[in-house]
């Protein structure tokens, strides 16, 4: 049976069981169970802190965990990334007081985080050398109370920074979001796993587009709207007019609807994919 961990809490709990839901995995009901088992699909989900999974799929005692890519670097474990999971982002930035922003460096430094494992390699990438204060919160304080000269943490906004009299300075350290980890000797049904959410991933980016258009017209409406392999076009009872369907980027729908009005296109529907296999 695959033993997968699942987050516990956190920004990343809800969307990692939905999106195993939308997958065709059975997850807790109770926000307080440790375990899940789902006969159907041979998977059993544990409910573990985020900061953890990594640790647990490291040691080769789970098979595979949803978590951050940040908590995975900074883990240090011999996991790997196998899929990203298109949420949870998050951007690592340096933080230095406002008045020295302009002459910013790292290397000599005093460096504050609550993730000293994405610091270090950093440095290590940049070969550069710096004293890392491990701190478990709050981090934006630790310039003003004297222990860092500079942070690196996530940064959204950045409100908490300017109130601490910090701002942003030089390139983030990592972009972060939620990824699938796994070790290379992972066993049977991973690439089941995998294949659902990638149909997950595809079916929440893409959406069925039909619309009806002159034949004389066909060529020049397909050439908008090609899918993925081709279009599917079928003859209406209407003579001279066909019906088409394609997959089209969600993000560029309505720019696409707009443009096969112009080209002559009727009936212009837009349907939901709940799920794919390409």
């Amino acid at each position: 049976m695959l033993r997968i961990a699942v987050p516990n809490k956190g920004t990343l709990s809800g969307p990692a069981a939905q999106m195993l839901r939308d997958a065709g995995y059975r997850q807790r009901t109770d926000p307080k169970d440790l375990v899940c088992r789902d006969e159907d699909n041979n998977v059993e989900f544990f409910y573990l802190r985020p900061r953890d999974i990594a640790t647990y799929v490291g040691s080769g005692d789970l098979d595979l965990g949803i978590t951050g890519r940040d908590l995975l670097v900074d883990s240090g474990v011999p996991a790997t990334e196998l899929l990203d999971l298109s949420f949870g982002g998050a951007t690592f930035r340096w933080a230095v007081p406002a008045d020295s922003a302009h002459d910013f460096a790292v290397g000599g430094r005093r460096i504050a985080t609550a993730y000293p494992g994405v610091v270090q390699r950093y440095l290590d990438a940049n070969d550069l050398k710096a004293d890392v204060v491990r701190l478990d919160g709050a981090v934006e304080n630790a310039v003003r109370l004297g222990v860092a000269d500079l942070i690196a943490d996530v940064v959204e906004t950045g409100a908490t920074l300017r109130q601490a009299g910090l701002v942003t300075a030089g390139e983030p350290l990592l972009k972060s979001s939620a990824i699938l980890i796994g070790r290379d000797e992972a066993g049977a049904g991973v690439s089941q796993l995998l294949r659902r959410l990638q149909g997950v991933l595809v079916a929440r980016s893409y959406v069925m587009l039909a619309y009806d258009v002159r034949a004389d017209l066909l060529e020049h409406a397909t050439a908008v709207t090609p899918g993925i392999e081709s279009p599917t076009v079928s003859p209406l009872h209407r003579e001279g007019w066909v019906a088409v369907q394609a997959m089209v980027k969600r993000a560029d729908v309505h720019h696409i609807m707009d443009e096969l009005y112009e080209i002559g296109a009727r009936a212009i529907l837009v349907t939901d994919i709940a799920n794919c296999r390409l």
